[in-house]
């Protein structure tokens, strides 16, 4: 895979996922089949960002899990009514890391 390619999706994506895992994504692309590449520069990430809000505005309805893909723990906050309060205000601190792992995950699909 070119290198300038890869360094210009790193860059473009950074915010996508975590910062120690930046490396390795790079060299695992760098390695990488050509033909996968228009599959992986195509896909769509959530932003770590506006599932913080989402969780602030409507995480006592699980919202922010749904968004993100986490179907079962949206469901659980949604008949908790975000477990009584608790569990909301814990996943606004959680919830940016938690949608970088599923970038990562996502990600990792057609590494």
């Amino acid at each position: 895979m070119d290198a300038s390619k890869v360094d210009m999706f790193i860059m473009s994506n950074s915010k996508f996922f975590e910062s120690y895992q930046l490396n390795s994504i790079r060299d695992r692309l760098v390695a990488m089949d050509d033909s996968k590449w228009v599959m992986i520069s195509t896909q769509q990430y959530k932003d770590p960002t506006t599932s913080l809000i989402v969780s602030i505005i409507a995480g006592g309805l699980g919202i922010d899990r749904f968004m993100i893909g986490d179907t079962g723990l949206g469901i659980g906050k949604l008949l908790t009514c975000g477990g009584f309060g608790i569990w909301t205000i814990i996943d606004w601190f959680l919830i940016q890391g938690a949608t970088r792992e599923k970038n990562m995950q996502k990600l990792q699909q057609f590494l």
